[in-house]
């Protein structure tokens, strides 16, 4: 009796915990908190790896040191698209801002 008891009282405590996690906004929509959102506009276009700035290439050395810079685009909003490249091939793209700050996608 007292097992099922605490199967009970655990299974309610579950149910106050999972609804914490959802919001209800003014028309009844639920929907989770989001404290940051990072958006990365405007379309990408070619430019030279050379027009990169410094602050952009250094973040680059710093965090990839073993990386090739092989291919650079720009928005409007001054954040770039970074295609790397490592000796053995492998190809990864890297979101960043003027300052260096890498964004998330």
């Amino acid at each position: 009796m007292k097992t099922l008891f605490l199967f009970g009282a655990l299974t309610i405590g579950g149910f106050a915990v999972s609804a914490q996690d959802a919001l209800l906004s003014q028309n009844g929509v639920r929907h989770n908190q989001v404290s940051d959102i990072v958006v990365i506009a405007g379309e990408f276009t070619e430019i030279s790896v050379s027009e990169i700035p410094q602050a952009v290439t250094d973040a680059i050395s710093k965090n990839f040191p073993m990386a090739t810079l092989d291919k650079a685009y720009a928005n409007e909003e001054k954040q770039y698209k970074l295609v790397l490249s490592l000796d053995d091939g492998t190809q990864g793209t890297v979101y960043a801002d003027e300052d260096g700050n890498w964004l998330d996608m």
